[in-house]
């Protein structure tokens, strides 16, 4: 139960931390960039795989099922 909760905390930290630059970015849409463009560049930043690994983390702690025993509960 601790780990998972290490986990999410970890996942909601690295989704935070990337979705937050992904929204600094559209700035560049104001510049004249368009969409297509802006969909380009965030794809080869490493901000954007933190911000995937991040929801994958969240995504396995709530949803993966426990690997301790019935006894054990």
């Amino acid at each position: 139960m601790i780990f998972r909760l290490f986990i999410l905390m970890i996942g909601f930290s690295f989704a935070v931390s990337g979705g937050v630059s992904l929204i600094a970015f559209l700035n560049l849409i104001t510049t004249g960039h368009g969409f297509v463009n802006y969909l380009v560049f965030v794809s080869t930043r490493i901000e954007f795989t933190i911000f995937l690994i991040g929801l994958v983390l969240i995504w396995g702690s709530i949803y993966l099922p426990s690997l301790r025993r019935k006894s054990d509960e």
